[in-house]
C-alpha cells in the first residue's frame, strides 16, 4: 500500500493520524533512532524527515538510522530540491500555494521530478499554506513569502480550495518550525469543511491538549517537532490525544 493511500484510508476511517518531524540539522543520529523507537512503540503513524536548511548533509544518514530502528513509513519534508533520498518511503511534492514565488509554486519541482522519478520516490503533490505565527520563522524567511494572516481563515480557505482544484493531493497547514503562535482552530475548521483531500496540520503544536484540539477541528494528520526535540518523553501523550479523537464519517 501506498503511504498515501494508507493516509486516504485511515482518514475514510475517521482515525487521526500522527506524524513526528525529524530535521537532521538539529537531531543527531542516535536521538533520531531514538526517536524512532519511542514512535514505534507509541503508535506514531509517520517520520517526516527534512529542514529548511539541512547545511551538514545528514539527510541520508538520519533516514538509514530511522529506517533501522522503525517500520513506520518515512516521509522526506523536503526544503529544497537536493533534499532526495531513495531509503524513504515517499516524498511531499510540496508546492507553496500560499505565497507567488514561481520557483516554490513550480520552478524547483521543475528540476527535482526526473530525480524524484529515478530514485523511484512515491511523489506526494501537497499544497503548502504557510500561515502567519506571529514570529519569522525558517522557513518563512527561506520561502521569500507573505504568509497568510493568522485571522484570515476565508484566505486559507479559498487557497485551500484552489489547490484541491488544481489536482493536489493533499493540504498542509503550518505555522512553521517555533512558531509562536499555532494554526488556528476556526482555520482549521473552516478549511477542512471547504476541502475533501487530507488536511495536515503542523507548526506550533506545543502540547496534546493542542494536538487533540487541531484533531477535533478537523485536521486529519498532526505534525509535531520541536516539542519532541526538547521533550521526547511527550510522544506517548501526543499519540493518546490524537488517537483519542474518531472524526465523523
Amino acid at each position: 500500500m501506498s503511504v498515501y493511500q494508507q493516509i486516504c484510508n485511515l482518514k475514510a476511517e475517521g482515525v487521526k493520524q500522527l506524524a513526528v518531524l525529524v530535521d537532521p540539522d538539529k537531531t543527531g543520529n542516535r536521538e533520531a533512532e531514538s526517536i524512532a523507537r519511542m514512535s514505534e512503540e507509541h503508535g506514531v503513524d509517520y517520520i517526516f524527515v527534512g529542514g529548511s536548511l539541512l547545511s551538514d548533509g545528514n539527510l541520508p544518514n538520519c533516514i538509514r538510522r530511522i529506517r533501522y530502528a522503525c517500520s513506520k513509513p518515512i516521509v522526506i519534508f523536503p526544503g529544497s530540491i537536493s533534499q532526495v533520498d531513495e531509503q524513504a518511503d515517499a516524498i511531499l511534492f510540496l508546492s507553496l500555494i500560499s505565497g507567488r514565488n514561481p520557483d516554490l509554486l513550480i520552478g524547483n519541482h521543475v528540476m527535482a521530478a526526473p530525480l524524484i522519478r529515478e530514485k523511484k520516490l512515491e511523489s506526494i503533490s501537497t499544497g503548502y499554506m504557510l500561515i502567519d505565527s506571529g514570529a519569522n520563522t525558517t522557513a518563512l524567511y527561506m520561502s521569500n513569502t507573505t504568509p497568510i494572516p493568522h485571522n484570515k481563515p476565508s484566505i486559507a480557505v479559498c487557497t485551500a480550495m484552489a489547490g484541491e482544484m488544481l489536482g493536489l493531493k493533499m493540504i498542509f497547514l503550518d505555522g512553521g518550525s517555533g512558531a509562536s503562535n499555532p494554526v488556528s482552530e476556526e482555520m482549521i475548521s473552516a478549511v477542512s469543511k471547504s476541502i475533501t483531500v487530507p488536511l495536515i496540520v503542523g507548526g506550533g503544536i506545543r502540547t496534546p491538549e493542542k494536538a487533540q484540539q487541531n484533531c477535533k477541528a478537523g485536521a486529519d494528520l498532526i505534525v509535531i517537532g520541536t516539542s519532541i526535540e526538547k521533550n521526547p518523553s511527550l510522544l506517548g501523550e501526543f499519540a493518546n490525544a490524537v488517537k483519542s479523537v474518531a472524526s465523523a464519517r
